[in-house]
């Protein structure tokens, strides 16, 4: 085996952590020792062991002397577990290969340093691209300050979300609502509007008893963030029932609601322009979250878009048709084709009886 079989093993294993890491990346790590594996570990949660932790304890003694493969640059910080470079160091690993440096900086090349001024031989670069993709939330929030979002819409194939009475149970299958799982899972939080709690009341949780192949210890909830302008949110909606709830609002402290729903658990956070979006967003990244899952009506969603903040979107469509007079997936009051906001498709694949697009939105 090379270096890339060797990192796409490691790449295999830091999947393993994609429901539970946040706000730490994803990273997995092999030992390597004369053509042989000898240990191997993966970042499962935040404030337990490392990557590289897990591997060598696996390794032990056969770690001398060997190659470490990581997906990610080892930490060189003190952070609620020591620094994983001062570990492969004390391991006598000979040399070691990273997917990329991290971009943190409390790292950012310091890893790769204090293990080269031990003599340890190191590159960077083995499918960097393919780790990158793992941690493109950490990634972005590293470098630009924002998480990554995804905009997630479900709907029929004549692009509608429910009848215009706003009935809208259900359009899509059982198995695309459990891929919705996942999504919310690998999220740092949720957006939404008022007005989606309003007309359905959800909880927006990750209900792992709802999976197939849940094996992931108890699953790390995002945080749900709800835009609501007036202070509408009503004090028996289920979302108040869980903790890490933020309700955004134009509303002062001094409004009749604050005291009921700070009481009821919610975190309140007043701004001047709830739909200055990127504002949420930012404050969102400074609390450490990497990704952000967009759940949302017409109205939110097509903001989002407007404002270029969409990195990603999620079509669930189901082989039904709704009519005209039904509600549309994004409100976008285009009225020329100038207008128009084309889509760059990046997988398409069958989720039971329905279809999942995933796609970009061009520049």
């Amino acid at each position: 085996m090379n270096d890339r079989q060797y990192m796409a093993r490691a790449i295999q294993l830091a999947q393993e952590g994609i429901y539970t890491t946040q706000p730490n990346p994803r990273v997995g790590c092999v030992v390597v020792n004369d053509g042989i594996i000898v240990g191997e570990g993966f970042h499962a949660r935040a404030g337990f062991g490392h990557a590289e932790v897990h591997a060598l304890q696996q390794a032990g003694s056969l770690a001398h002397g060997a190659t470490a493969y990581v997906t990610l640059e080892p930490c060189a910080h003190y952070g609620r577990t020591p620094p994983c470079a001062n570990a492969l160091i004390a391991a006598g690993v000979a040399r070691v290969v990273m997917a990329s440096l991290d971009s943190n900086p409390l790292v950012a090349g310091k890893g790769q340093a204090m293990l080269e001024a031990q003599g340890i031989v190191t590159s960077v670069g083995v499918l960097e691209d393919e780790a990158k993709a793992l941690n493109k939330g950490f990634f972005r929030r590293m470098q630009g300050g924002l998480p990554w979002v995804r905009l997630k819409m479900a709907g029929s194939l004549d692009g509608r979300t429910a009848m215009a009475s706003g009935e809208s149970k259900w359009i899509t299958g059982v198995d695309a609502r459990r891929d919705v799982q996942k999504l919310r899972a690998q999220s740092g939080a949720i957006i939404t509007g008022i007005g989606t709690v309003l007309a359905d009341n959800p909880s927006l949780n990750v209900r792992p008893q709802e999976w197939l192949d849940w094996h992931y210890g108890e699953p790390v909830q995002p945080l749900r963030v709800v835009l609501d302008r007036e202070l509408r949110m009503p004090l028996e909606a289920q979302l108040l029932n869980q903790t890490g709830v933020i309700i955004v609002t134009q509303q002062t402290a001094q409004h009749c609601n604050v005291q009921a729903l700070n009481a009821k658990g919610a975190e309140i956070w007043h701004l001047s322009d709830t739909q200055h979006l990127e504002t949420v967003l930012a404050k969102l990244a400074e609390r450490g979250i990497n990704e952000v899952l967009v759940e949302a009506g017409a109205t939110l969603a097509g903001a989002f878009v407007r404002a270029n903040l969409v990195d990603e979107c999620i079509f669930y469509l189901a082989p039904t048709l709704l009519g005209s007079d039904a509600r549309p997936l994004l409100t976008l009051a285009f009225t020329d084709m100038a207008q128009q906001r084309r889509l760059v498709y990046q997988d398409m694949r069958m989720i039971g009886q329905d279809v999942r697009i995933v796609a970009r939105l061009s520049v």
